[in-house]
């Protein structure tokens, strides 16, 4: 991964990111090794996750980062990694509440869509809000703590095909909206990262048009975070915000035409 600048600011920092065995989370978990950070990620995807951390160890020029296996829904498994990761690295600056699944599905259609909903309300929203709930007590002790929730652009214009994504990621948005305004009195800032379709081994190789790098994706979240933004547009997002702003069934038939090429 090549990032094309770097953020003193972030130095230092001790980060945790959920889903970082792969995907943008992997490279959300190199970039901020790169800057100089602590990061613990939390996954379940065992091989990913030591081929990373392996990777990163043999960089001189960042801290390996640390890999904890935990399902964000086993709430006492959850509790007591928190417990570990606060007595390997103390409390954290950062969280990073990035996992997330999808399922392209037609609901009615589909004799197994109720299974895949739970799966990604409970995946998607129920996840992040739990682990917020649970190490807000451990980000309070440091110095500029940050909360990042990553959602999507298509919490603007659905895309059609993603009935359960959507609608997770939009509830998201809703509370990272509304805890922004209940801790406005806090030393603890609540940030929001919408990405676009961004290139990753999720699309098998095949990723749309008009998907960005990862690499590209995550230089703009962190420079973003650098200067303390609350809401980070990446890519196409800018302009898919006043769009649909303007002309919301516009750009719902747009998103959902893309997905038929």
């Amino acid at each position: 991964m090549t990032l094309t600048n770097q953020y003193p600011s972030l130095k230092y920092k001790v980060v945790l990111i959920t889903g970082g065995a792969s995907g943008i989370g992997a490279n959300l978990v190199e970039a901020f090794c790169y800057q100089g950070a602590q990061v613990c990620f939390i996954d379940i995807r065992d091989e990913d996750a030591h081929k990373l951390a392996e990777q990163l160890s043999h960089r001189p020029d960042n801290i390996p980062p640390r890999y904890y296996r935990c399902n964000l829904l086993n709430i006492p498994k959850l509790q007591a990694t928190i417990k570990q990761i606060y007595n390997d690295v103390g409390p954290i600056n950062v969280l990073i509440n990035n996992a997330a699944i999808v399922h392209r599905t037609e609901f009615i259609a589909d004799p197994g869509a109720l299974t895949k909903a739970l799966n990604e309300v409970d995946t998607n929203f129920l996840a992040p809000v739990c682990l917020i709930k649970l190490f807000y007590p451990l980000l309070v002790q440091r110095k500029d703590p940050v909360i990042v929730n990553v959602t999507t652009g298509l919490v603007y214009a659905p895309k059609a095909e993603y009935p359960f994504y959507n609608s997770t990621k939009a509830a998201l948005h809703a509370f990272t909206q509304i805890l922004r305004f209940q801790l406005r009195k806090t030393p603890v800032r609540v940030v929001e990262v919408f990405f676009p379709v961004v290139d990753t081994p999720w699309h098998n190789g095949m990723p749309p048009k008009i998907a960005i790098t990862a690499e590209k994706a995550v230089n703009e979240f962190l420079k973003g975070l650098a200067h303390r933004k609350e809401e980070i547009r990446v890519g196409g997002v800018k302009l898919l915000y006043p769009l649909a702003r303007i002309a919301p069934g516009w750009a719902f038939s747009k998103i959902n035409a893309l997905a038929k090429r």
